[in-house]
């Protein structure tokens, strides 16, 4: 800012001097932006005023509908706005100035109302009304000069961000949730349109941007800000969209401040009612929420997810409801504008966890995929902590296009600028860093080159040290400072997730021990049921008629399932108090003890030969009482064989995949769950993916577990080869620097020490 825009600025906010001890310091800015907004306004409008009265005195008679009267009242004004009153704030008067300033409101042209409706202007002109404070804010405000030729469009938008700025400052409990600093809104805006600077300097050009989270429209203005200090001749129009009412009215009066059609700006959910739905847009700058759950749209996105598709925004995938960050992403993408009529550019700040959350095949993992197998992704940058007014958590800037230079493509730039700051002075909020033009230039040229940048120190001080506790005598290095880039092929990003089974090996035995649980029902029953046979069954004969039988212990029973037991639901509280569930439980017990008598009570190592026991026996047994008896007396055993799942005739034997000769037959063994292992393979297109997924097994499995193989069902649904794609960006090991830990003699030495020092002290206690 300039010195006279600065002046001004500090005289429009020494409003506040005025409020002080009536309005909280958060309220300031409440007050003090709609009244700027109006006497710029009525400044801008002077010169047609009169045109305005004329054309509003000669069709209020004739009966049009309002459409029509605005759209001829805006005509005569020759702008985006109009005000029919006769009165400005010059000539409200001091008696009933109250209801003069809100007629003299009421009569400005629809879209400039509704930003003071926003506001809640007129709640604030009823408290300045009663504190009889509002005849001198009106007198201070209109003696702010505020007309075009003597104040620009350009450099009252500057005095009007510098306001926004002071207000969220003034707020820091509230300023993350709709301000974005001025150092990150720079930085994101160079990297999102330096690319482009000989089209930006081309006579004539008109741009269009973007933000589907304007808050108060910092990147809006940062991003017309640098294509006019490029191209003063250049025409940018603003688009937006933005949940907070407050937010977006204050975004709304910056832009009609600065000329834009104000009716690009939107109020409402982007995502699940995106009001711009058939714009593409020439550049996109965004801050969206940080770790906020979409689950109260769920509904609505998850419906285009799947009706849509990739016709829809977020055909890739969704990420967990827990974090929607993601999918502001997709939705930008999806309004990049078409590459055959010049393409877009993308500028967006996330936290870490669209870095790396969720696996292979996950939402996350997915809309990861899309964006590096389309070639979408430039580069990351790393910021530093404790940027923001609301956070302190790590943050990066995402840059995105579809239009990359040939040297890019196939390619992306990572950049750790996380010592890239000074401290602040004093703190705003979480806000204790900020990034100066030389920091911002350094990120911005290592960008615009394209280069790698080995890790380099910065010639930047040391944080201070508390001086709180005790200081060790051996004092760590500090550590240095440093700035690196490196680049990277996308399908350095990718991995390839196979499954890894091993052979199920499990040993069997008809042992009273093992058999007696049979008599209480299997779970989510077992416990409930076996505490009720300790408790009221013992003497139950077991062929009597009242077996089971637990009418008169119900009220007993339920107040214990009541206290220990509160996730059983009433049908399954009915099962355990049914003398059926009972019955039927020890004709399965009498099953066992038949088969126990027939088999014997000896172990057996080998399962694969259970059934052919079973059957030996002569006693028949349905699927339900087969299947809790083997679970009963089987358990696994890593010394027992292998189990056997199929015997694949006219097969030929293929160890990797589970296939194994086995005596001359191609046998395929059960999986164990518990011993089942995946391993992430990394990308290589210069290999099919079969070669690449047996090599990584040989080299890095087989040696290991040579029972093992990798299981062929497991296989990826969009390349159809074995394995499921992953992709992560695993930013902080790339740019990890192993320091080696202190020498053991040094670490024993300074225990000695302070071992020593204690006895001291503690000698001196006892003297």
């Amino acid at each position: 800012m300039s010195q006279s825009t600065n002046n001004l600025a500090s005289y429009i906010w020494s409003l506040a001097d005025l409020l002080r001890g009536d309005f909280k310091q958060s309220q300031y800015g409440r007050i003090i932006l709609p009244f700027t907004l109006l006497r710029r306004l009525e400044c801008v409008l002077a010169s047609h005023k009169a045109d305005v009265l004329a054309e509003a005195g000669r069709i209020e008679n004739m009966g049009l509908p309002e459409e029509a009267k605005e759209k001829l009242l805006l005509r005569a004004s020759t702008l985006s706005f109009y005000n029919t009153s006769k009165m400005d704030l010059a000539t409200l008067g001091a008696s009933g100035i109250k209801d003069n300033l809100e007629s003299y409101i009421q009569c400005f042209s629809k879209d400039a109302r509704e930003i003071f409706e926003y506001f809640k202007f007129g709640e604030f002109i009823v408290q300045l009304a009663d504190a009889n404070l509002l005849y001198k804010a009106v007198q201070q405000v209109k003696g702010a000069d505020l007309r075009p030729e003597i104040v620009s469009n350009h450099d009252m938008g500057l005095v009007f961000e510098e306001l926004i700025r002071r207000f969220a400052e003034g707020s820091n409990e509230t300023a993350g949730e709709h301000f974005t600093p001025r150092d990150i809104v720079d930085l994101t805006t160079s990297l999102a349109f330096m690319e482009d600077d000989k089209g930006l300097t081309q006579d004539g050009i008109i741009r269009t941007i973007y933000d589907p989270t304007a808050g108060t429209g910092g990147f809006l203005s940062a991003g017309m800000e640098y294509v006019m200090q490029l191209n003063p001749a250049a025409v940018m129009r603003a688009f937006g969209q933005e949940l907070n009412p407050e937010s977006y009215a204050i975004c709304k009066a910056d832009m009609l401040i600065k000329g834009q059609d104000v009716t690009n700006i939107k109020l409402g959910n982007t995502l699940s009612q995106d009001q711009l739905g058939n714009d593409k847009f020439d550049y996109m700058l965004s801050n969206p929420p940080f770790g906020v759950d979409w689950k109260k749209i769920e509904k609505d996105i998850k419906d285009e997810n799947a009706i849509k598709g990739f016709d829809g925004r977020f055909g890739p995938g969704l990420p967990r409801v827990s974090d929607g960050s993601l999918l502001f992403l997709m939705h930008l993408i999806s309004k990049l504008r078409d590459t055959d009529e010049g393409g877009g550019r993308i500028g967006i700040i996330l936290n870490g966890s669209p870095l790396f959350t969720g696996g292979a095949g996950s939402g996350e993992s997915e809309i990861r995929r899309h964006i590096l197998e389309t070639d979408l992704l430039e580069a990351i940058v790393a910021l530093p902590t404790d940027m923001f007014y609301n956070t302190g958590i790590a943050t990066y800037v995402w840059v995105l296009t579809n239009k990359k230079d040939p040297s890019r493509k196939g390619k992306v730039q990572l950049i750790n600028g996380t010592d890239l700051y000074s401290k602040m002075r004093k703190s705003l909020g979480s806000k204790r860093k900020w990034m100066d033009e030389g920091d911002i230039a350094t990120i911005t040229r290592c960008f615009g080159n394209f280069e790698t940048v080995e890790a380099k120190t910065l010639d930047k001080p040391e944080d201070a040290k508390s001086n709180r506790g005790r200081k060790s005598a051996t004092p760590k290095a500090a550590t240095l400072k440093t700035f690196a880039s490196k680049i990277f092929h996308t399908h350095e990003f990718g991995y390839r997730r196979l499954t890894i089974e091993r052979p199920l090996r499990e040993s069997y035995q008809l042992n009273d021990d093992r058999i007696a649980p049979l008599r209480f029902a299997p779970k989510p029953l077992h416990a409930i049921t076996q505490w009720i046979y300790d408790s009221f069954g013992t003497g139950w004969d077991e062929n009597g008629t009242d077996y089971g039988v637990l009418a008169e212990h119900e009220v007993e029973i339920r107040t214990h399932i009541k206290a220990e037991f509160p996730e059983l639901k009433e049908k399954q509280i009915k099962d355990a108090l049914d003398p059926k569930t009972w019955r039927d439980q020890l004709a399965i017990l009498r099953t066992a003890r038949a088969l126990q008598a027939k088999i014997g009570i000896d172990q057996h190592d080998d399962m694969n030969g259970f059934d052919a026991a079973l059957k030996g026996t002569g006693i028949k047994l349905d699927m339900v009482a087969k299947k809790q008896i083997t679970a009963a007396v089987s358990w696994k055993n890593p010394k027992a064989a292998k189990v056997i799942k199929k015997l694949h005739k006219n097969a030929t034997a293929n160890p990797l995949y589970g296939l194994f000769d086995v005596d001359g037959q191609v046998v395929e063994f059960k999986p164990d769950g518990d011993l089942r292992d995946n391993e992430n393979v990394p990308l290589d297109p210069s290999q099919t993916v079969n070669a690449l997924n047996e090599a990584y097994f040989l080299a890095e499995v087989a040696p290991h577990v040579p029972d093992a193989w990798i299981d062929a069902r497991k296989v990826d649904a969009i390349d159809g080869g074995i394995g499921i794609v992953g992709y992560e960006i695993p930013f902080n090991r790339h740019f990890y620097t192993y320091t080696p830990p202190r020498d053991l003699a040094e670490i024993d030495a300074e225990l000695d020490a302070v071992s020593a020092e204690i006895m001291a002290l503690l000698q001196e206690v006892h003297v």
